[in-house]
């Protein structure tokens, strides 16, 4: 018994120290880890790269393509000998030469059928759109690593709830016991309250088990193996009062990213339509090119070449080449349109379901509290009627229930409201 005792008192340590070596993170931390590492971010941030390079490149078309390039090279030509008829020697027929030579070249579009322009302004709105896009990957990372986070918060909570849910338990088993030897209660009193016991350490389990999945969900999206503690803050429970329904849609129209992403990819796929419609136009280019040349025939003397060249290229058919880029970009202008709007849509709606649960978690929260209060004191009223003789095991177990649930209804309410303050404010934009 001593040894099985040491050995539970051992692991018990165990456990503690193991506990209290995880790491913890703070909200703020957590939010800004997970941007760091979560694929959706990151792959937001490369699109924005790629737009500001792809607006430079339209940029670029402005500018003249200047070439230089340099050769040498070293020629043989094998030949039959023969006799030189002046001389009567003879002679071979085989013949060398080296030459180098190293030109300068520049071409510049005078016109591209307005195809510049309106490159410029896709490669612009294309830009605006990963812009609007990042912003909104970070608030829908920062929303799932805040439920993530109130997650692991609450399931730490709950297990508080279910370890004091316990000890009631297993003080009212020593009471039950304790009247059975008096002779003042009967055994199922104390049957009854060790099947309470029991239950009451299978829910201690289970919230244990919710509380390692969810710390391990937490690890996960701030780059970490294992568990990450959430680390409370009395800031979280501060419940805003009454919002202003109708600025709040109106800001949500105005800048909630959602919309913002949805919108600038509409007008990146209209641009994109103006630019395909270029190909209609003919195109004007002035051409430059200056050259030199040396061979070892003329002892490497360099002559100069020069050219200037201006060119009009109209492409008046191209087997439907640009009717169907016109209609495919067309097609992807309708897509895009019907995406924004179906955006400001769904954010309408999601902003009234939003608002409505955060009114009721707000509701729920007092009630919640209150039940607590007054459960409290049942029990309190219950256990002491109980050792008087006055009640039974039954009422007092069944005040001790709902004492569990009303803590358990506290914890749910409290995060409830913080899930649907965490939503709204990523609907928006900005915290509350």
């Amino acid at each position: 018994m001593r040894r099985s005792l040491l050995a539970l008192l051992l692991l018990s340590a165990g456990a503690s120290l193991l506990g209290a070596q995880e790491r913890g993170v703070t909200l703020t931390d957590a939010i800004r880890l997970s941007a760091q590492v979560q694929p959706l971010v990151v792959e937001a941030e490369t699109e924005v790269r790629t737009a500001n390079a792809l607006r430079r490149s339209a940029w670029g078309a402005y500018l003249p393509t200047v070439t230089a390039s340099s050769s040498a090279s070293d020629f043989f030509s094998e030949g039959a000998s023969r006799i030189d008829p002046v001389t009567g020697r003879l002679t071979t027929g085989n013949s060398s030469n080296r030459s180098i030579s190293t030109s300068l070249s520049a071409s510049l579009d005078l016109f591209t059928g307005f195809r510049r322009g309106a490159e410029m302004g896709a490669a612009r709105a294309s830009q605006y759109a990963a812009d609007a896009s990042l912003v909104d990957a970070r608030f829908q990372q920062a929303l799932e690593t805040t439920n993530q986070f109130f997650d692991a918060l609450a399931a730490e909570q709950l297990v508080v709830v279910r370890q004091a849910s316990v000890r009631r338990a297993e003080e009212q088993l020593k009471v039950s016991v304790a009247k059975l030897r008096a002779g003042s209660a009967t055994r199922s009193d104390s049957l009854r309250s060790l099947v309470t016991l029991g239950d009451a350490r299978l829910e201690l389990i289970g919230a244990e088990t919710d509380l390692a999945s969810a710390q391990a969900g937490l690890a996960r999206l701030v780059g970490e193996i294992g568990r990450v503690r959430a680390v409370d803050d009395s800031a979280y429970y501060q419940v805003v009062t009454a919002v202003d329904t109708l600025t709040l849609r109106a800001e949500a129209e105005s800048r909630s990213p959602r919309i913002q992403s949805a919108s600038a990819g509409a007008s990146a796929a209209r641009a994109s339509l103006r630019a395909s419609r270029s190909a209609y136009w003919p195109s004007l280019t002035l051409s430059a090119n200056t050259a030199w040349n040396g061979s070892g025939i003329d002892d490497y003397s360099l002559l100069n070449q020069r050219q200037v060249r201006l060119a009009l290229n109209w492409t008046l058919f191209n087997q439907f080449d640009r009717e169907l880029a016109v209609v495919q970009r067309s097609a992807s202008l309708d897509v895009a349109e019907a995406r924004a709007d179906d955006s400001r849509r769904a954010v309408a709606a999601e902003l009234t379901t939003r608002l409505a649960e955060l009114d009721a978690a707000r509701a729920r929260i007092d009630i919640t509290l209150t039940s607590v209060a007054a459960a409290s004191e049942d029990i309190r009223v219950q256990q002491e009627r109980y050792r008087l003789g006055a009640s039974t095991i039954v009422d007092v177990l069944t005040s001790q229930e709902a004492l569990n649930q009303a803590e358990v209804n506290v914890v749910v309410a409290r995060f409830d409201y913080l899930r649907a303050k965490a939503q709204l404010e990523t609907l928006i934009g900005r915290t509350l």
